[in-house]
């Protein structure tokens, strides 16, 4: 179901933040844990607010952002966008991983997107397949390069406006979205279009946040990854351009130097590059 309406930053905070409420979480953590780490959250607040003899009206201005963060369902985009990034380095680093590396999922992702064959093209709307194509292939294999038959590998990224399909108005439900199901030898090749840098969000208080401080709002082209292979360990992952805007200065902070493509024309005059997945045994 498709609509006319324009795609807004309090439109796709709001369904961001309804998809994440739907799923509900939850986590082992123990008292003694938890106990620990607010009050080290507590303690490095206090710090801040003596170290800058932060003002009651900055307070108060505080209190109201935080309002409205709530108010315009922006929680998921804030909190992907500025703290994500070191959460997933953590958990690479913590567990010893060598394969491929991670980045941040973000807050538009969304489950049982369509099956594709092994080589294939994106779900796309005509208006997405008249902007520049890119083929991207490669390979999901184990630590010692042995392929994986029957890994899938998940991509979805924006459109050319820098909305995604499922959070914005008048986008097919599954534009840009889909599973590959690689082949008996894990290989892969995807024809999607080439994702352009875009603004998160910045018409509400994320941008509001933002612009308090003097920064900017921009995300550097990439496509999104969830990369799977039965026995092994599923990767998130987002994958970016070389020499693209953004690259060195990403809202997210996600960017990594093992994350760069450099796509080239092939044969065809097409952008093609290939990027190989290896991922870890399970625990």
């Amino acid at each position: 179901m498709t609509t006319t309406e324009n795609p807004t930053a309090f439109g796709s905070g709001n369904a961001a933040t309804d998809k994440f409420k739907s799923e509900r979480v939850s986590s082992d953590t123990s008292v003694e844990r938890a106990g620990a780490i607010i009050k080290d959250v507590l303690r490095s607040l206090a710090d801040v607010v003596h170290k800058h003899q932060v003002t009651y009206d900055e307070y108060r201005v505080l209190k109201q952002w935080l309002i409205d963060v709530g108010e315009y369902g922006e929680w998921p985009l804030w909190l992907d966008v500025f703290v994500e990034h070191e959460v997933e380095a953590v958990h690479y680093d913590r567990n010893n991983y060598s394969g491929t590396k991670g980045s941040i999922e973000g807050p538009y992702y969304v489950e049982g997107s369509p099956k594709l064959p092994s080589k294939c093209t994106m779900p796309m709307r005509e208006k997405d397949a008249a902007a520049p194509s890119l083929i991207f292939k490669g390979q999901v294999t184990d630590l010692d390069g042995k392929g994986l038959p029957g890994a899938t590998v998940e991509l979805w990224h924006a459109d050319e406006d820098g909305f995604y399909s499922r959070f914005a108005p008048g986008i097919p439900e599954w534009n840009l979205r889909g599973t590959i199901v690689c082949d008996d030898n894990g290989f892969f090749e995807i024809t999607t279009l080439e994702p352009a840098p875009y603004k998160i969000p910045a018409d509400g208080p994320t941008g509001w946040f933002i612009d308090s401080f003097g920064g900017h709002p921009w995300r550097p082209a990439h496509l999104h990854l969830m990369v799977k292979g039965a026995g092994h360990r599923s990767i998130t992952t987002q994958l970016y351009f070389k020499d693209g805007d953004w690259v060195d200065s990403d809202v997210a902070s996600a960017t990594k130097p093992e994350l760069i493509l450099d796509p080239q024309p092939n044969a065809d005059g097409v952008a093609e590059v290939t990027y190989n997945f290896v991922l870890d045994p399970e625990a």
